[in-house]
């Protein structure tokens, strides 16, 4: 492996170590479904999001919330002296990707077949903490009383 190649899997390491995430891989439903529910809860507050799953009557939600709470446990485990509570937790990336597909044949008239594919996807949900706002506002108050 070159030096240049090797240095970036060593920062892509690094990066890896500090985010809190989960994986959720080769579910059975459409890519396309899944991303649905997905962008109900991009960028929403942890709680926020969990109560929108909750409600929502679609079955990829059962399956995201499942993954949105495999990945608040990943947080806290990662920060064990942290409060969930104080953290303020949001869900900062969620993308679906489309995975394997099954493909089956269907009989059709006149002795043809048509083809079925079988989509199912892979989901990466990543949560971060915010930043308390309250703390960069009086610094920039304190900025603007000093000039």
């Amino acid at each position: 492996m070159g030096i240049r190649k090797n240095l970036r899997a060593e920062k892509l390491k690094e990066e890896r170590k500090n985010k809190c995430f989960a994986k959720l891989q080769n579910c059975p439903t459409s890519p396309r479904k899944m991303r649905l529910v997905a962008d109900l809860i991009r960028g929403k507050d942890v709680d926020k999001a969990l109560s929108i799953l909750r409600f929502t009557k679609k079955e990829a939600a059962q399956r995201l919330e499942k993954l949105l709470l495999s990945a608040i446990a990943n947080w806290q485990s990662k920060n064990e002296g942290a409060r969930l509570e104080e953290s303020n937790l949001y869900v900062k990336e969620i993308y679906v990707d489309s995975a394997r597909m099954l493909k089956r044949i269907r009989p059709a008239p006149q002795g043809r077949a048509h083809r079925i594919r079988k989509r199912s996807n892979h989901v990466t949900l990543v949560v971060d903490s915010k930043k308390p706002v309250i703390q960069e506002e009086q610094q920039t108050e304190e900025d603007n009383n000093t000039k």
